[in-house]
């Protein structure tokens, strides 16, 4: 797409990018799974740090999944982006949305515009603009509000942690010999260690990839606004710089045509003037003419003897 400055299938290579860290998360946690068994499974005296970790891990899910949906449908938007502006280049005069969803952006930005001109509506693309982006900043409500609390959850699993871990340290000043205090000590500072580290790794991951899916959104809809300044407002919108000029365009068609017209007038002038010169002429030689018949009249009289009256 020469014509825009789009870069084409952003939001499959985003979607590829999150492939790539997922396999290579996978086998980070192949290769540590000693690790990771220490810290989340063995000695857990009670099932909190899998709850907890357990939720921070649903919540990362549930926002993947919808970043992925959101990416996909991005997918859609920007070929049929890029099927618009080869039907315009290509067949100016033909219809621009075929092959297009009705129900993409860009069918909807040309819809919308042809129906104000058709209505004779000035079209403002400032506020077409504004309700595109607030139209997709809903889009991504539920993205945003995980990346925003993702980290707080490892925050709440280690404030209940602490709160496990200070119940054992208790039972420990209550009874020095008590192994029971001990051991929930631990496991209280263990499972505040693994919810921290979770809520962590998760919130860096999200973070990356919420970025990665607003760059798309802010790609595409800079692509549609670009092929709303390049094609569409022209074909749509009448500028008043743009009446202006082909006003003074007509006007100047218009002097040159009463130049034209004053031409000729001046020619018809002149011809004018040549014919009542000619009819002067004429009116002379016919009176000159009338003489000499006078002339030769009186002459065939005398020659003839005739009387005047013959």
């Amino acid at each position: 797409m020469e014509s825009i400055k789009l870069r084409r299938h952003f939001s499959r290579n985003t979607l590829f990018r999150m492939i790539v860290l997922a396999l290579l998360a996978g086998a980070l946690a192949f290769w540590k799974f000693d690790l990771i068994h220490a810290v989340y499974f063995k000695d857990q005296l009670t099932r909190m740090g899998l709850v907890i970790n357990g939720a921070i891990l649903a919540l990362f899910a549930v926002g993947l999944l919808r970043i992925v949906a959101i990416l996909v449908s991005y997918m859609r938007e920007e070929g049929a982006l890029e099927r618009f502006v080869n039907n315009v280049e290509k067949r100016p005069e033909g219809d621009p949305l075929k092959g297009i969803g009705t129900d993409t952006m860009i069918a909807r930005r040309y819809v919308t515009m042809r129906r104000l001109h058709e209505t004779h509506t000035p079209i403002n693309q400032n506020a077409l603009a504004a309700t595109l982006v607030a139209s997709e900043s809903t889009r991504n409500g539920t993205p945003r509000y995980i990346n925003n609390i993702l980290i707080l959850t490892g925050v709440f699993g280690t404030i209940v942690s602490l709160s496990i871990a200070l119940l054992g340290a208790s039972k420990v000043l209550e009874n020095a010999v008590s192994a029971t205090g001990m051991n929930m000590v631990i496991h209280g500072m263990s499972t505040a260690l693994s919810t921290t580290i979770t809520a962590i790794v998760c919130y860096v991951l999200f973070g990356y990839i919420y970025q990665r899916l607003t760059d798309a959104q802010t790609n595409l809809i800079s692509g549609v606004e670009q092929v709303t300044t390049n094609h569409l407002m022209p074909r749509f919108q009448i500028q008043t710089d743009n009446v202006l000029y082909e006003f003074t365009g007509l006007i100047r068609s218009l002097q040159g045509l009463v130049d034209q017209m004053q031409k000729s007038q001046r020619g018809f002038q002149s011809t004018q003037d040549q014919l009542t010169d000619t009819l002067e002429a004429y009116r002379q030689k016919t009176d000159s003419l009338d003489g000499r018949l006078d002339t030769i009249a009186r002459q065939l009289r005398a020659g003839f003897r005739l009387r005047d009256d013959e």
